[in-house]
This record gives C-alpha cells, sequence and structure tokens, in this order.
C-alpha cells in the first residue's frame, strides 16, 4: 500500500486531543478589532472541539494524527 498524503491545509488547522477529539481555533480574530469587545475577544482565544458530525470527514484528511 501506498502512502496516504496528509491534507496539508488541514494540518495546520487542526490537532487531535489525547482522547482522540479534533481541536479547532476559532475563526473571526484576525482583522477589525476594534469595534469587537474585550469579552469577545477572550472568548474567541480559547480552543474548541470540532462538532462530531464533520471529526470523520477531518480524520480522514490527516491520516497519521
Amino acid at each position: 500500500m501506498p502512502k496516504i498524503k496528509t491534507h496539508r491545509g488541514a494540518a495546520k488547522r487542526f490537532k487531535l486531543t489525547g482522547t482522540g477529539k479534533v481541536k479547532r481555533s476559532k475563526a473571526f480574530k484576525s482583522h477589525i478589532l476594534t469595534h469587537k469587545s474585550a469579552k469577545r475577544m477572550r472568548s474567541l482565544r480559547t480552543a474548541t472541539l470540532v462538532d462530531k458530525t464533520e471529526q470523520k470527514n477531518i480524520k480522514r484528511l490527516l491520516p497519521y494524527m
């Protein structure tokens, strides 16, 4: 069997937790930050888990994670 290529875009965006769930960072934190509240910015800073309906697709893109 040949090696499977990793989807490089997905590899930069997702990590696996110790239990095998997929971790992601939140969007909307790159620009136009002046009108976003401090509370909203703190919330965007923390990582979150990918929804379970999408985990199978992402794990297919990242075969060696």
